[in-house]
């Protein structure tokens, strides 16, 4: 791995692409290799997606889904490290990104902030130790108005992490959605509220909820900045690492060997 690692940044004209591009530029150990976006888009210093993937060494990606799936096998062609930060993906893209990892380091994350994947060690922590009989899990989460999926990827790495301390797949439990006359809640289950408005960063609060005591664990971004250094936090750890996929629990040393 070279000293300095070239860094290519695909939906570089996004919100989290400009921010990765401004804090990259204030930190020595990279070097900007390439900046794309979706085709036919015009910017200023763009290139295309092949003459960045070239260039470089890690990819950063924070689009969408869809570009992130398509993007993932063109990476892998090239050889190169993925880093990605795109949520809201279904069974076929997350095959697609799998099958690239079985040839390049890939690091997916629903959010790269170094306080929510602590916090993901705390809930599951919790919901090992209180029971699912005397204890119901909620998870809250608010964003801006622009985001498109919901629930966010963090809210769904805390699921799964309340999941993994009860011992159960959080395709079992989760419960995304309430409208009507929904029923009793069921033992066990997981449940998502999603909060869209105004300029939100990023809030989650995960509730466990028994009948005479409220526990809340919380964490609240307050700047986009913090999530782009955790992606050059990931690009720094990717490089050069053998194929696989990853996530920040790794790239932190946060999982328990």
């Amino acid at each position: 791995m070279a000293d300095v690692i070239r860094i290519a940044i695909a939906g570089a004209l996004g919100r989290m692409g400009k921010v990765v591009t401004a804090a990259l530029a204030d930190d020595p150990a990279f070097q900007l290799a390439g900046r794309f976006d979706r085709p036919g888009a015009s910017g200023e210093g763009l290139v295309s997606a092949d003459e960045a993937i070239a260039a470089c060494d890690v990819i950063i990606d924070f689009t969408i889904a869809a570009a992130s799936a398509e993007l993932a096998p063109k990476v892998a062609a090239a050889g190169k490290a993925l880093v990605i930060g795109s949520t809201g993906f279904d069974g076929a893209q997350l095959s697609a990104i799998g099958e690239a990892a079985k040839a390049i380091p890939i690091v997916r994350a629903g959010n790269f902030s170094l306080g929510l994947n602590m916090l993901m060690g705390l809930v599951t922590r919790a919901a090992r130790a209180l029971p699912p009989d005397a204890w119901d899990i909620e998870i809250v989460e608010a964003h801006h108005r622009r985001k498109v999926d919901a629930p966010s990827g963090a809210a769904l790495m805390l699921g799964a992490a309340a999941a993994d301390g009860r011992g159960v797949s959080l395709a079992q439990v989760a419960r995304k959605s309430r409208e009507g006359i929904t029923g009793e809640r069921p033992v066990g289950e997981i449940g998502f509220a999603a909060i869209r408005g105004g300029g939100v960063v990023g809030e989650h609060s995960v509730v466990f909820a028994a009948e005479d005591e409220i526990l809340t664990l919380s964490h609240s971004a307050r700047d986009r900045t913090l999530f782009a250094r955790g992606a050059l936090a990931a690009a720094r750890w990717v490089a050069g690492r053998p194929p696989g996929e990853y996530d920040m629990q790794d790239v932190l040393g946060l999982k328990e060997a």
